[in-house]
């Protein structure tokens, strides 16, 4: 398994285990950065100091925030869909790369990690 696939296996463990997501923001937002495959992501990490250390890649006035795994599966993923973007899962090393996901592939693998099943995509994304 690739270091990335590694970094977005252990995301979905730590969510489960923790109940809780972090991002990164400002007074403006959140980075969503263009990926490889042209479209634009909202980076997620499990824990505190990683989403902190995104905040000091990336540099600004950014802060980790968190939200609970509840609020962020059934309000936050779903908005992203709205917009088209992808998430980004637990981005790491200096140029902040890792795996991007559907909002549905997302929410599969973290209903599995949960022990809840599969994600009835009722909206088509």
């Amino acid at each position: 398994m690739s270091q990335s696939g590694a970094q977005a296996a252990a995301f979905f463990r730590e969510v489960a285990r923790h109940r809780q997501v972090w991002y990164v923001c400002d007074e403006q937002g959140s980075p969503v950065p263009l990926t490889s495959s042209g479209k634009r992501a909202f980076p997620y990490w499990p824990s505190q100091a990683r989403a902190d250390r995104a905040a000091s890649i990336w540099g600004g006035d950014l802060r980790a925030v968190s939200v609970s795994v509840e609020t962020w599966r059934d309000n936050e993923l779903p908005d992203l869909t709205d917009g088209d973007h992808r998430v980004g899962i637990n981005w790491s090393e200096p140029r902040l790369v890792g795996w991007d996901f559907t909002v549905t592939e997302v929410l599969n693998r973290l209903n599995h990690a949960l022990g809840e099943g599969p994600y009835a995509d009722t909206a088509g994304g």
